[in-house]
């Protein structure tokens, strides 16, 4: 199956309407599969004086509160969202960030939830995402072990099967360092709770996604922007068009590298194989009835001939008729 590939456009349209038909073309035209937004009202979301992030407040926010009500998409916003992404050929997601969001995202057609990071302990919010019955998405962004078991479990004891959920090792800082990514801690989620897994990536760049392709990951969800110097909380650790464009290449190639884990020769091998491999051939001239030994005898390209793995069969046999010098041994 194909890796599942998110363009995380999260907030970064600003309320821009212009911005979000650009972010939906620049996912769509770098072959994303999903363009994901985020579906919240500040007044169910955060309370008044709430603290910022560090991450916030170096983006520039001066009020959590005021910084959410301005990212905030209504039905209508939703709707044009939807619209904009089925004449671009890309699919529509977004996480619901309370019950309210969630069900409004229901009602429009949504049929896979993402549970956040910061919402992982939200035992309503995770209750209500598993009543639908569909399939879930869970970061984990600075969790514990023991909190995503908690998670699953909820999830589980209101019907949702362990195959329909994925779990996205996340490290929730923007930009996040590479020194605390700590990516084989994702193969050890799929190892613990039998899960599928995959990576949330807030690093600079696009290395680690493509490592995490490599080492499993069935999803990859990645921030995008128009531009890292616009303004907003979470521009910075985005990826720019062409920065997204070539990591998803990237991960279509790691795919194909990948492929089904048998050994065997790859169809492109097999013409070089007689030229690169050898067969036993006279080191000198050989007289019929002469005993082959090692002295007489040799391995050179190509693989026409015996293979050398006869060698010890060939040693000590008598020659059936002259042989040249390079000529190739017969028994």
């Amino acid at each position: 199956m194909s890796v599942l590939i998110v363009a995380e456009a999260g907030v970064n349209h600003n309320g821009d309407l212009g911005i979000e038909k650009e972010l939906i073309e620049m996912a769509a035209v770098a072959g994303a599969d999903l363009i994901k937004f985020q579906s919240f009202a500040a007044d169910r979301l955060v309370v008044r004086g709430a603290p910022l992030a560090t991450y916030q407040e170096v983006a520039g926010e001066s009020d959590h509160f005021e910084m959410i009500r301005r990212l905030e998409l209504d039905r209508a916003d939703h709707e044009r969202l939807i619209a904009s992404c089925e004449s671009n050929g890309i699919g529509f997601f977004s996480t619901g960030f309370d019950i309210e969001s969630v069900d409004l995202l229901a009602e429009l057609g949504q049929r896979r939830f993402k549970v956040p990071s910061g919402e992982i302990n939200n035992l309503p919010l995770l209750r209500h995402i598993g009543s639908f019955g569909c399939e879930v998405i869970l970061s984990t962004g600075m969790a514990e072990m023991t909190e995503i078991g908690d998670a699953l479990s909820v999830l589980q004891r209101v019907g949702i099967a362990r195959e329909l959920v994925t779990v996205l090792h996340c490290t929730t800082d923007y930009p996040a360092s590479f020194s605390d990514v700590n990516l084989t801690a994702m193969q050890a989620i799929g190892r613990e709770f039998g899960v599928a897994v995959g990576y949330s990536d807030h690093t600079l760049g696009i290395e680690v996604s493509v490592a995490a392709v490599a080492l499993g990951a069935s999803v990859i969800e990645k921030h995008i922007t128009l531009d890292r110097e616009l303004v907003g909380p979470d521009h910075r650790a985005s990826l720019e068009p062409n920065e997204f464009d070539t990591m998803v290449r990237s991960i279509r190639n790691v795919e194909l590298a990948l492929g089904d884990s048998k050994k065997r020769p790859a169809e492109s091998e097999m013409r070089n194989r007689v030229v690169a491999r050898r067969s036993i051939v006279a080191a000198r001239q050989i007289c019929k009835g002469e005993v082959f030994d090692e002295l007489n005898i040799s391995t050179k390209r190509p693989g026409t001939g015996l293979s050398p793995m006869l060698w010890d069969d060939v040693v000590g046999r008598r020659a059936t008729r002259d042989f040249d010098i390079d000529e190739m041994i017969e028994l």
